[in-house]
């Protein structure tokens, strides 16, 4: 089976939902001709804005769930809509969201590790759930930016046959070459596509790397953008998926009762 993905390699103007709202519906719907996904990026409503998160934080994230509702049914496509700022009764979480044809909500993800050179673990509290779920019946799963530096916590969305791995980022161009090694890596280990959204642009503190990339489950680039705003596309066989795992069966070769962590 084969899937058409979008990916909004896009600036985010800090902390000014609005003008990322109207942002994205343009993109979006540039982007939405013949594709069956499109992939936003990390925190995409409000940038790295969090000392302000107490003003311009979504409350369960309503808001950004009914813009891309609306959007993923007007066009027919799935959307792995970044993530938000998401305001709970505990604190703010950085949260994905991913959103199905007809507009319904299908998971959301609370990123797990928070990031301490950026201040996250200050602002955001961290999540505790998988980011496991179905794309058109595939097992897919979706995590954010600086989780892939744990391979432990990757294995676990995968060891379930899961075929495609989302990861959306504001990844900071001084690591960017960190953010493509990783990627790859993990597309390798797992035998899996690697579908990853990074932003572009810059804020008061941070330099954005761009270099969205899909990296096949042999670990080949299929697609990578450079630095600069852009829409890539890619498409992408999922039956490859499961030539690779039938002629390097590495989950039938693991070892786990030997691992110590």
């Amino acid at each position: 089976m084969c899937l058409q993905i979008a990916l909004l390699q896009i600036d985010v103007a800090f902390g000014d939902p609005q003008a990322n709202f109207n942002h994205v519906e343009v993109k979006l719907q540039e982007a939405a001709k013949n594709v069956d996904v499109i992939v936003l990026p990390e925190l995409w409503t409000t940038g790295y804005d969090l000392t302000r998160l107490d003003e311009i934080a979504d409350p369960e994230a309503q808001e950004a769930f009914s813009f891309l509702s609306k959007l993923a049914k007007r066009y027919q496509v799935h959307i792995v809509g970044g993530s938000v700022a998401k305001r709970g009764e505990n604190g703010v979480t950085n949260t994905l969201l991913v959103i199905n044809r007809k507009g319904q909500l299908v998971k959301e993800y609370s990123k797990a590790h928070l990031f301490r050179l950026m201040d996250e673990e200050k602002y955001l509290i961290e999540g505790h759930e998988r980011g496991n779920f179905e794309l058109e019946g595939h097992p897919s799963a979706g995590v954010i930016c600086y989780d892939i530096r744990f391979p432990e916590w990757i294995r676990t969305h995968v060891i379930d046959q899961t075929k495609v791995l989302f990861v959306v980022a504001e990844w900071p161009k001084p690591r960017i070459d960190h953010w493509r090694a990783l990627l790859i890596s993990r597309a390798i280990e797992n035998q899996c596509f690697v579908i990853a959204c990074n932003r572009v642009g810059s804020d008061p503190n941070n330099e954005f790397g761009g270099h969205s990339i899909v990296v096949g489950s042999w670990g080949e680039i299929i697609v990578e953008a450079a630095e600069e705003e852009t829409i890539l596309y890619a498409e992408i066989d999922l039956d490859q998926v499961d030539e690779v795992r039938q002629r390097i069966p590495i989950f039938s070769d693991r070892r786990p009762d030997i691992y110590k962590l």
